[in-house]
């Protein structure tokens, strides 16, 4: 072949890799796109219409904006809790999927023996979104002295005081366990289907204690039905400051503070779960966002995700105890 001959050869050749180069770089380019560049689902556990449904779409929908991609709230409601934290737990580790966990994202890896998952392995903290105060109460007439007086009664008269909650197994159940086992009394639990029967029957009178939110006891404490005893929660409830915490009353290492925070699957990138907890704690400190939230009766939070990983623990070792000096076992 002449010198011009090889020379054509060669320019082809070059072309055609010229013409190649780019149809092997766009899967690559596709690979690198920043994140995120599609909508994100955010899975909830429970049904439609709760705080925990509406503090996920409230932030969510900040989220969206902040992210510039839609933010999907999915309800994956049942078993209380596992059905959706399950989904959440297969979902790839992309940073396309995150998951409001509440208190029995904890709770259910003491009470169902055979739980799908591992929570503590499956998943990565990326932020606590807010705490919900609970307040212990009592019935009308019960004791005028509070807590003080009705620890003597309970210590008393073993068996008789009787306590209601929303069902075996929820967190005011567990809440009044835990409360039991660190005084050593015992009060008798009356399960109901929800937490609204439990609640009127403590304004008329026919239970004497319980674990409850504010906002879920509104009307009662209103009408006068239902009378606040303490706090049941670390920290005084910022709606009721005058009012001593269980902890304050002498109760050791007590707390039974509602909350939700955001996990997602384990694997899933630092940079991803870090620019998460980033724009989730931006989301927090909008005016508009803070004050919604404490029209539902929960209190932003925020902090990091070891922060979130220390709640987690301390919760962690609190059910741990709790839950089986309650007897709950789900098959």
């Amino acid at each position: 072949m002449s010198g011009s001959g090889r020379r054509a050869v060669l320019l082809g050749a070059a072309a055609a890799l010229g013409l190649a180069q780019p149809a092997l770089v766009r899967p690559a380019m596709a690979q690198a796109a920043p994140w995120p560049s599609r909508p994100i689902r955010f899975i909830v556990p429970f049904a439609p219409g709760g705080a925990s449904d509406t503090t996920a779409r409230l932030t969510g929908q900040h989220l969206s904006q902040r992210l510039g991609q839609p933010v999907v709230v999915e309800n994956k409601a049942g078993a209380a809790s596992v059905i959706g934290t399950a989904e959440a737990a297969r979902a790839a580790p992309d940073g396309y999927t995150i998951l409001l966990a509440p208190p029995p994202f904890v709770i259910t890896q003491f009470a169902y023996p055979n739980l799908p998952y591992d929570p503590e392995a499956a998943f990565r903290p990326v932020v606590l979104l807010v705490t919900s105060p609970s307040l212990l109460f009592s019935r009308t007439g019960l004791a005028t002295g509070g807590w003080p007086e009705i620890l003597q009664m309970a210590k008393a008269r073993p068996g008789v005081l009787t306590y209601g909650s929303p069902g075996n197994g929820s967190l005011p159940h567990l809440a009044m366990e835990l409360l039991k086992l660190r005084t050593g009394v015992d009060i008798l639990h009356v399960p109901y289907r929800g937490g609204g029967p439990a609640a009127a029957d403590l304004a008329g009178g026919r239970i004497d204690l319980m674990i409850s939110s504010p906002l879920d006891m509104a009307g009662n404490l209103a009408s006068g039905r239902a009378v606040p005893v303490a706090a049941a929660t670390a920290r005084r409830a910022r709606a009721f400051p005058d009012l001593p915490t269980l902890g304050e009353l002498g109760v050791p290492d007590y707390d039974s503070s509602g909350w939700f925070g955001v996990v997602m699957p384990a694997a899933t990138p630092d940079a991803i779960a870090t620019r998460l907890n980033t724009e989730f704690q931006a989301v927090l400190r909008v005016e508009e966002v803070a004050a919604r939230l404490l029209t539902l009766g929960v209190e932003p939070a925020g902090g990091s995700a070891a922060d979130f990983q220390g709640h987690l623990t301390a919760e962690r070792n609190r059910w741990r105890v709790a839950v089986p000096a309650a007897g709950v076992t789900v098959q």
